[in-house]
């Protein structure tokens, strides 16, 4: 993930989500970059590249000091979890439930789209550190799929046919770890779509864990995603009525 941020010009539409701040290479950015390469670099330790320095200094508003605990921590995250080493191969049996997969088409925005299958995760099937190698795997995959001048993916959740077995309140937790603060602002925007009515005792316990990021959650009906987010053409075989 880290070695495929790129820098990208201001998109034609501005899709929903929380975007960062534009590098616009101020004087006072490009000094912030000097400072967080520096700090990044020592103890011998190799820097990110220039545009993942960027992205979190964008991220944490071009605070020197923030940007480089965020990323020290996603860095440290990265190395304990092996994330860049995480192949098909490593998931291929847990991916086999098509629980999790990447649509082969963008959405009206032109974002990669994650699509997530809730009715399909039975946490006895599976280890937990699997399930959640899968979903970083996703994220990684999702995210190699950015077209020129797009910064973020979005998440569909589909959460037809769950029942209280499907809910896993340890994953959710990782899922929100992963897609806000090691992959922040990556995920534009989280879609749940067609919650049930079990889904509201979850939901109340589920929403405090996504602090400030709950505004980019949003409840949509198949007929809202089908009308907003894809074309006919684009609009994923699962999401056709």
């Amino acid at each position: 993930m880290l070695a495929r941020i790129r820098s990208v010009s201001t998109a034609e539409a501005t899709p929903p989500g929380l975007a960062p701040l534009p590098w616009q290479g101020t004087p006072e950015q490009l000094q912030a970059l000097e400072q967080l390469r520096t700090r990044m670099s020592k103890n011998g330790q190799e820097c990110p590249n220039e545009d993942t320095l960027k992205w979190y200094l964008r991220d944490r508003y071009f605070d020197v000091d923030e940007a480089e605990e965020k990323l020290a921590a996603t860095l440290k995250w990265r190395h304990a979890f092996k994330a860049d080493h995480i192949t098909l191969e490593d998931v291929k049996a847990e991916y086999a439930t098509g629980k999790s997969f990447v649509h082969d088409q963008l959405d009206n925005f032109q974002r990669p789209v994650l699509i997530i299958r809730a009715n399909r995760h039975n946490p006895s099937d599976f280890p937990i550190e699997g399930s959640k190698r899968l979903c970083v795997y996703s994220l990684e995959t999702a995210l190699a799929k950015l077209p020129a001048g797009r910064e973020q993916i979005l998440g569909c959740i589909d959460l037809r046919g769950i029942s209280l077995s499907n809910i896993d309140l340890v994953f959710v937790a990782f899922m929100v770890d992963a897609f806000f603060v090691h992959y922040p602002r990556r995920m534009g925007q989280v879609l749940l779509v067609d919650a049930p009515w079990i889904f509201k005792a979850p939901w109340e316990l589920i929403k405090p864990l996504l602090r400030k990021y709950a505004a980019l959650v949003r409840f949509v009906s198949r007929k809202e995603l089908a009308a907003e987010y894809f074309t006919p053409d684009s609009l994923p075989t699962d999401f056709r009525s």
